[in-house]
């Protein structure tokens, strides 16, 4: 089996020869690949969203298509359409760009709706329907789009339904002066640096393997009564109108499960949970008007809830070399 955080490390040592900053993204952009989940990418631009898009699927052994999000891009620009060829009498079908491992939509939000749901078949299902016929996609399949919160002009909001087939939501940053400054100095040494400048690190094989060790991670039912409690608690929020819903809920046990891969445990504790909340609830609930007029956001209702409820206790016991979780029951599972 492959360790997930032995792959996230050469995958970080090889894309931070381009990438400065933003580990949290590409260790979230990580977390999804193994969980078969989807990422929403929000920034202004220039923070570089499109390029640590471009950087994973360049490391991966992993085939990967971009396509450029425009008003007037049609559902059959996505999936793909049948053409009819006079000289034979005959239909082919042409495959869309979806047809690959990795999606990257840049500026989804600048497509029309229609053109928009012609993603949810493809994110909930791994499949696509064209002209009656129903087509699987390539194993793994994962989809991230870019979107700018600035520029509301030639923009649609993304629906609901659209929103909640991304796993998570990740947001760039603008980066420190530090980081800006080194930037400008490795930029400045290497003009041509860019996104194709790195080299594969990780088989398409690899990933596949890493990902089967995911869902084998323990989790306690009293975390996954905390899981329960903090997307409850969306639900209930006096400034929220819609909640997240099961789905995610799913989530955020699946994302907690990766990030204990990732930090070298078989076990979830309560600070996985706590990484992965922002990321899978921040664009699932839908507030209140009094609560946009007052300027609060999503996630300051997260980060509410998170400070009022308590987590369950957790330890560890690294004696006789075998690591043990504890629950809240005082219970203990050993992992060889």
């Amino acid at each position: 089996m492959t360790d997930p955080s032995v792959l996230y490390d050469r995958l970080k040592e090889e894309t931070d020869t381009v990438l400065i900053g933003n580990e949290q993204i590409l260790r979230h952009i990580t977390v999804a690949m193994l969980t078969r989940g989807h990422v929403l990418l929000e920034g202004v631009p220039g923070v570089a969203k499109t390029t640590i898009a471009t950087l994973v699927a360049n490391a991966t052994d992993l085939q990967h298509s971009r396509v450029q999000m425009t008003p007037d891009l049609l559902p059959a620009d996505i999936t793909g359409t049948t053409v009819y060829h006079q000289r034979n009498g005959e239909f082919e079908l042409q495959k869309g760009p979806v047809f690959t491992n990795l999606v990257i939509a840049d500026e989804i939000n600048r497509a029309p709706p229609k053109t928009q749901s012609a993603l949810l078949e493809a994110m909930q299902e791994g499949q696509v329907s064209i002209e009656g016929s129903t087509l699987e996609l390539p194993t793994p399949f994962t989809v991230v789009a870019t979107m700018n919160p600035l520029e509301m002009e030639g923009t649609f909001k993304l629906p609901e339904a659209q929103r909640d087939r991304f796993q998570m939501k990740l947001v760039t940053e603008i980066p420190d002066s530090d980081e800006e400054r080194a930037i400008l100095d490795r930029f400045d040494a290497n003009p041509t640096l860019d996104a194709d400048s790195i080299s594969q690190v990780i088989s398409r094989d690899e990933l596949l393997d890493a990902r089967a060790v995911v869902p084998e991670t323990h989790i306690e039912d009293s975390i996954k009564e905390y899981i329960l409690a903090l997307v409850g608690a969306t639900r209930d929020h006096r400034n929220v109108v819609h909640g997240a819903s099961p789905r995610a809920t799913l989530a955020l046990q699946n994302t907690a499960k990766a990030v204990a891969c990732l930090n070298g445990r078989k076990y979830v504790i309560p600070d996985d949970v706590k990484e992965m909340a922002l990321p899978v609830l921040r664009h699932r609930l839908i507030m209140s008007s009094d609560a946009e007029l007052s300027q609060i956001s999503a996630e300051t209702v997260i980060e509410e809830i998170l400070q009022s409820i308590t987590p369950p206790g957790s330890d560890t016991d690294h004696s006789a070399g075998v690591e043990t979780a504890v629950g809240d029951g005082g219970t203990k599972r050993e992992f060889e």
